[in-house]
């Protein structure tokens, strides 16, 4: 089976004739928006156990743009014993096509969002007082760019982890 790519209306109409939408962006991307009545089964819960069995003849795949989807096209059709199709442009192609999402503004930002905003911070903080303060104050930029290379060499990172436990998270839907 292979999937084919359909534009948000023509995901709409088979929508409207019984088909399920899956996102399969992770539980907090998926908290903070999503397409009305999406079910949210992340990736790597595909990659391990499948698809949940479902009574469709159609299922829709998404993610935010429709990189992560494209990417991972042939696992998703695999996952699926009916016909398999994935959102053109993904959350955003749907958006743009003036269709329906939840939005839940009180829901926290996606973790690597998190990490991101949290690791630039502190590079720029640590420039900023290497130049004006001490030189010794680039360390923490180095270290900072360090744990990143690891973060990426590993699959563990550091901050992710410390930012998990913060407050804001505890809201996030799991």
């Amino acid at each position: 089976m292979s999937s084919k790519v359909l534009t948000p209306q023509a995901a709409q109409t088979l929508l409207a004739q019984g088909a399920v939408m899956v996102d399969i962006r992770s539980a907090d991307e998926y908290a903070r928006e999503h397409i009305v009545d999406a079910q949210n089964v992340p990736m790597e819960q595909l990659n391990t156990n499948g698809m949940p069995k479902s009574e469709t003849n159609a299922v829709i795949f998404h993610c935010n743009s429709g990189n992560r989807t494209v990417i991972n096209a042939g696992v998703l059709d695999n996952c699926a014993t009916c016909e398999v199709y994935i959102l053109e442009g993904g959350l955003a192609g749907w958006k743009k096509a003036g269709l329906p999402v939840v939005k839940d503004a009180s829901q926290p930002l996606e973790l690597q969002r998190q990490v991101q905003i949290g690791a630039g911070f502190m590079i720029l903080l640590g420039v900023i007082l290497g130049t004006t303060v001490s030189p010794s104050w680039y360390a923490l930029s180095g270290f900072v760019g360090a744990g990143l290379m690891m973060a990426g060499i590993t699959g563990f990172c550091g901050l992710a982890r410390v930012l998990m436990k913060m407050p804001w998270n505890k809201k996030a839907v799991a």
